[in-house]
């Protein structure tokens, strides 16, 4: 794990903790939290398929939460480039 992983974790912590009372739902909530967990503990994502399948559940979950109004476009990206930012592929935010 890098120092990196580690600060991606947090905003998406955070990020989940913010949106939790007007925006996520407790299962969408969970499924943000497990795939920041997987991502965060996988040392290879093509060799990790339950990591790869929550990172999975994320996109799947964005799209749904910017169709139904929930989020914005970039606030949804934003919150999958973070869970994305916890992986062993992380890549710093922008």
């Amino acid at each position: 794990m890098t120092s990196e992983r580690s600060q991606a974790y947090g905003r998406v912590v955070k990020a989940v903790d913010d949106l939790a009372a007007a925006k996520l739902h407790r299962e969408e909530q969970d499924t943000i939290r497990a795939a920041a967990d997987a991502l965060l503990f996988c040392q290879d994502l093509r060799s990790d398929p339950a990591a790869e399948d929550a990172l999975a559940s994320v996109y799947e979950l964005a799209d749904h939460l910017v169709e139904s109004d929930r989020l914005s476009r970039e606030s949804a990206q934003r919150l999958v480039i973070d869970v994305e930012s916890c992986g062993p592929f992380a890549r710093r935010a922008a």
